[in-house]
């Protein structure tokens, strides 16, 4: 069997693993989710009306349900991979990474199978809250169907770059406690981000840290797709953020993975 074969195989037994770890242990996944869940709904029915003041020619709550679910669309994926960055500290720390190292699998796998699991779980999470944002109102009447294919493309590569960094945060933590406070970040940046509140309505001194992170050219890429609003610079600093944090996190597990001691 070709290097490729036993690498495709092994990592197809990894991702099969962690998918029926989700499935017997689902509470993790749903208290994650439960977050963006209920913030969409905190927003949208306790401060939608206020907020909606804010935005370029107001509308009503209608119109923040539109303004809001992108955000609040990508800010899902960074509450769902802290379940991998959990996941991954639980494998370490219980001894089962180095017990697979003993066995004849391809060692790439091992993280792979947490990886593709996770992104799997991210899109359906995104697909569970795009949902309920469909029931609460949420429309996106103008999309092409290419650009519904580029907004999902986003959002995999998006769910892609987070998960590599939350699997270098599981590598890199002492224990699961550990790995959960550390990814914190993940879903605290995106309350920093234009997913709420457009950066125009923010404090000078505020909004370049808005501004400069990878969650607003990501949302704001995002609305433009599916509401056609003007995307502008956003689109490339979007996939040059998740191209750069993919690398980033891809080299940082490899090399934990690496130095983690037999």
């Amino acid at each position: 069997m070709s290097t490729l074969s036993l690498a495709v195989r092994d990592s197809s037994t990894m991702l099969r693993r962690n998918l029926l770890h989700v499935r017997r242990y689902p509470s993790l996944t749903l208290n994650l989710l439960l977050t963006p869940v209920m913030l969409l709904l905190l927003f949208v029915y306790i401060f939608g009306d206020a907020m909606s003041a804010g935005l370029a020619g107001g509308g009503g709550r209608d119109a923040y349900i539109a303004y809001i679910v992108p955000g609040i669309l990508l800010m899902t994926i960074g509450s769902t991979v802290v379940g991998a960055a959990v996941s991954v500290a639980m494998d370490k720390n219980e001894g089962i990474i180095a017990r697979f190292r003993t066995m004849a699998i391809h060692r790439g796998s091992i993280l792979v199978g947490h990886v593709v699991g996770s992104v799997m779980q991210s899109l359906a999470s995104v697909l569970l809250v795009g949902a309920v944002g469909f029931a609460i109102g949420f429309r996106s009447t103008d999309a092409t169907v290419l650009e519904w294919l580029a907004a999902l493309g986003l959002i995999a590569l998006f769910a892609l770059a987070l998960t590599w960094i939350a699997v270098g945060m599981g590598m890199a933590s002492p224990n699961a406690e550990g790995a959960s406070n550390s990814a914190t970040p993940l879903i605290l940046l995106p309350l920093i981000s234009s997913a709420f509140v457009p950066l125009e309505s923010m404090p000078g001194w505020f909004r370049p840290v808005a501004e400069y992170q990878p969650f607003t050219p990501a949302i704001e890429t995002l609305r433009g797709l599916l509401l056609g609003t003007e995307i502008g610079h956003n689109g490339w600093l979007a996939v040059a953020w998740s191209l750069a944090l993919t690398v980033l996190g891809y080299r940082w597990s490899t090399a934990a993975f690496r130095r983690d001691p037999e």
